[in-house]
């Protein structure tokens, strides 16, 4: 049984080694951390501009780029002034060895 099994039908975010930020319901997850996301947003975050929110539906991550998988207190999330959030830096996460 995946780690992730506690989160499943439950919002989560994943942050990936790309710098991608994927938001929905964790519908399945396996031992290689792929998931299978519903209703999935993609927020992509800029230094100087608002986010930029896509509609990406039923989403598979590929359990190799899952750097983070999170779960999402939706109160506090209602209460987040998305239009302010800036991002500086890199989207990638960088790999240590």
């Amino acid at each position: 049984m995946s780690g992730l099994s506690q989160y499943l039908n439950k919002t989560v975010t994943i942050l990936t080694l790309e710098g991608r930020s994927l938001t929905g319901t964790l519908i399945s997850s396996d031992n290689m951390t792929n998931c299978v996301l519903t209703s999935t947003i993609e927020r992509t975050f800029f230094p100087d501009a608002e986010p930029e929110v896509t509609e990406l539906g039923l989403y598979i991550v590929r359990g190799e780029s899952v750097a983070v998988c999170g779960l999402v207190d939706e109160e506090q999330v209602g209460e987040v002034e998305w239009g302010k959030v800036r991002v500086e830096g890199s989207r990638e996460v960088v790999r240590r060895a």
